[in-house]
């Protein structure tokens, strides 16, 4: 029963007459294809494949299997050979993967794909298809789901744990032909634990456990603790949502103009490595919390992300911006950049331009708005010395350093510097659409500081700056944040901005 693999190339004119790379209707018998695959590392855009084993099962047995090695085409990694046991030599002269692809299209054809965990082998059999210049597409199953359905409450569902948890063998661990072989036995239990006669009629049990497989398939993209009802119930507008763990813990935050869409879009992309695929196991449970409109919506996740600082958020999660950018006037009338720490600025009175969480952070923005602008070193405070800096001596500074350029031409420059991490206005209201009808949001920024934001009904009315204050929940001010607003304000919008000057 077991099949040698050919060295079949995958651009045999036979191959492109049969259409295989399309995605079929399932075949009407219900053929399953049980795959595992062992790989160099964990990361389907880099990483390849060095072993593949499938399992055909007909909804009732295993009716056929293949099994073969892969030349990855690279070194195998010393600790992924500790773990597999597959080695260098052992891959030597195996086929590599175009030559066997053909196999594999034709073996899965008309079959659901069904792995433990499945979206980590499918993404990797997809990017070796795709670089291959085809689109590999199968129905997918994956029996993490199926299990946590069908066999709820169990300690772990990792595939040795919960082989051991329902007493199924399990032989040659982390080798793609034992695992494949372990998951064909564990679908094979599960959809038997499911297929009860129902008042004594065996065609009802069949058509029960038909139902269970084909919900489980349209879900299959799903998180293993995430329902198609949870998902259904999103509501499709703008807000912040939050992924939890099993204990409740917040583990990332988001933020859409379509929560529901953006939530489905996190489900159904290919993962590109097993990090990225245990973010996606962890996901227990949704919430959200509706923004209204996309400005909001961002600095709301902002915050929250700065508050919670969940453990899969990689960008935004600091929340200290000691340093910041000032600025001044010299004796000379030369305009002045300079960075310090905000708590211990030298004059109280001098209110940062912009926040940065260090100074090494500021020192970069500086030298790149000096490139940016042609401005001079040593009056941004990144050259000390006396005399002219060194961009006058490489003839990339027009002498404001030593005075040979005026104060009048060189300003001008810092001006436009200053106009690219700074707003149009001073203080302004930005009124934008509220979370249902008859309802505003409004953000408040006074100095060059943004405040917060909050909503507003109907009966609101406001005359001043303080009237619009009174009406926000207060958040702090950093990089970020003006960011968001500056690039709202750049952009296309609808809302209605107030000037206070």
């Amino acid at each position: 029963m077991k099949r040698i693999a050919k060295k079949i190339g995958l651009g045999d004119e036979a191959l492109a007459k049969t259409g295989a790379l399309e995605e079929t209707d399932l075949n009407p018998n219900h053929l399953y294809a049980i795959i595992d695959i062992e790989t160099t590392g964990g990361q389907p855009s880099q990483d390849k494949i060095t072993e593949i084993a499938i399992f055909i099962h007909d909804g009732h047995q295993v009716v056929d299997k293949y099994n073969t090695l892969i030349n990855p085409q690279r070194p195998i990694p010393y600790f992924i050979s500790q773990l597999t046991g597959i080695t260098d030599e052992m891959v030597k002269d195996a086929p590599k993967f175009y030559e066997v692809a053909k196999e594999i299209v034709e073996f899965t054809n008309g079959k659901v794909f069904v792995a433990h965990n499945v979206r980590f082998d499918y993404s990797f059999i997809k990017k070796e298809f795709a670089d291959l210049g085809y689109t590999f597409q199968r129905k997918t199953l994956c029996t993490v789901r199926l299990s946590r359905s069908l066999i709820p409450g169990l300690p772990s569902y990792s595939l040795g744990k919960l082989c051991k948890s329902i007493d199924i063998p399990l032989k040659q661990r982390h080798r793609a032909i034992g695992d494949a072989e372990a998951t064909a036995k564990l679908f094979d239990k599960l959809i038997k634990i499911n297929r009860p006669i129902v008042d004594g009629n065996m065609n009802m049990a069949a058509e029960h456990t038909s139902q269970v497989l084909k919900q489980e398939i349209k879900t299959s993209l799903l998180p293993p603790h995430i329902t198609k009802e949870q998902v259904d119930n999103l509501p499709m507008v703008p807000g912040v949502y939050y992924f939890h763990n099993e204990k409740g813990e917040v583990i990332y935050v988001g933020k859409s103009i379509n929560i529901k869409k953006r939530i489905i879009q996190h489900f159904n992309i290919d993962y590109k490595s097993r990090k990225s695929l245990d973010f996606k196991n962890n996901i227990a449970d949704i919430t959200y919390e509706l923004m209204g409109n996309e400005l909001v919506s961002l600095l709301f996740e902002s915050a929250e992300i700065k508050r919670m600082k969940p453990h899969y958020n990689r960008q935004q999660r600091r929340s200290v911006f000691n340093t910041g950018i000032f600025t001044y006037i010299d004796d000379k009338g030369y305009k002045r950049l300079t960075f310090g720490s905000i708590n211990k600025a030298d004059d109280v009175s001098m209110t940062p331009i912009i926040a940065l969480s260090n100074h090494y952070k500021a020192k970069g923005f500086l030298f790149h708005k000096v490139g940016k602008y042609n401005l001079c070193q040593k009056l941004c405070d990144l050259y000390k010395t006396t005399g002219a800096c060194f961009d006058y001596q490489v003839h990339q500074c027009q002498g404001a350093c030593i005075g040979k350029e005026s104060p009048e031409e060189y300003n001008q420059r810092v001006d436009a510097a200053l106009d690219s991490f700074t707003y149009e206005h001073n203080s302004f209201v930005i009124i934008g659409k509220g979370r249902e009808p008859g309802e505003k949001s409004v953000v408040v920024i006074e100095h060059g500081t943004y405040l917060g934001f909050g909503f507003v009904d109907q009966t609101f009315s406001a005359s001043s700056l303080d009237d619009f204050k009174g009406a926000i929940t207060r958040y702090n001010d950093n990089k970020d944040v003006q960011q968001i607003i500056r690039g709202h304000m750049r952009g296309k919008h609808k809302d209605k901005v107030i000037v206070f000057e």
